[in-house]
């Protein structure tokens, strides 16, 4: 009677598993965003696989294309403005800085064609100098971040002609420094927020495990039960049914712990 019990267990905690997984399987949503991940994650591991030269060019051309969408985008919001700021004409008489300064407005303020050239250099360039600076030093970094941005912001300024004015270099460079300290400290912010907190660290097992069963959503009801890693070797139905987790997934996760050689042999 009770292997006969353990049998049934084990067909139900079987059944509830593949029903789980067709139900997955059968949502559009679910197997889009499973292909859309395939093609990236195929599309890196080729281009990891490429020398820095076509792995930089591919990487710089499309950012290039992303940043373009972007400032197209921006300046269709922007083009009513920029006719608020004509070019004067050559012989009206305006001082550098002022001439400078109306530059600076109308490159803010331009049309599609002109934010979408914009962008596209600020990006490509952005992304092309990351890439290099990643192959070359092997980590990514807020050195590496500071550099890209301030080759990023230097471009910017050239193209689209914030650096004018009477000392045009001195104009590139400030607006290479600015865009550097911006991302440097984005990028240390970015990395504070995305440490993940120490409690975390005690749920690393019991994550792969639920993500392995598809059951992600109940990693916050192990959470709220204090159940950690160390209690995986002792868990029960009742103490899953504690937690609020139901019937067919709490047959999943003792099917999978009782699989576990790891976590059989320290049960016993």
């Amino acid at each position: 009677m009770v292997e006969e019990g353990k049998q049934g267990a084990a067909a139900m905690a079987e059944m509830t598993k593949k029903f789980l997984m067709m139900s997955q399987t059968q949502n559009p949503i679910t197997q889009l965003q499973t292909k859309y991940k395939e093609l990236e994650t195929g599309f890196k591991a080729w281009l990891a696989k490429q020398s820095l030269p076509v792995e930089a060019a591919v990487v710089t051309f499309t950012s290039s294309v992303q940043g373009a969408a972007i400032g197209g985008l921006m300046g269709t919001f922007t083009n009513d403005v920029s006719s608020a700021f004509p070019t004067p004409p050559p012989n009206a008489g305006l001082n550098p800085k002022a001439m400078a300064s109306l530059q600076q407005a109308q490159a803010l303020a331009g049309g599609p064609l002109v934010q979408a050239r914009n962008f596209a250099v600020m990006t490509g360039v952005n992304a092309g100098i990351t890439c290099v600076m990643k192959r070359v030093r092997g980590k990514e970094d807020v050195q590496s971040s500071m550099v890209a941005a301030f080759g990023s912001g230097a471009m910017f300024s050239l193209v689209s002609g914030m650096g004018g004015g009477p000392n045009q270099a001195a104009s590139v460079v400030t607006s290479g420094l600015f865009f550097a300290l911006i991302q440097g400290g984005l990028f240390k912010v970015g990395e504070r927020f995305s440490k993940p907190p120490v409690e975390d660290v005690l749920y690393n097992k019991t994550r792969s495990m639920l993500s392995s069963l598809g059951l992600q959503s109940y990693e916050k009801n192990f959470k709220k039960g204090l159940l950690t890693d160390n209690t995986l070797p002792l868990l029960t139905d009742s103490a899953l049914r504690d937690v609020r987790i139901p019937p067919g997934p709490r047959l999943l996760i003792l099917d999978r712990i009782e699989r576990d050689p790891a976590l059989k042999e320290t049960r016993r």
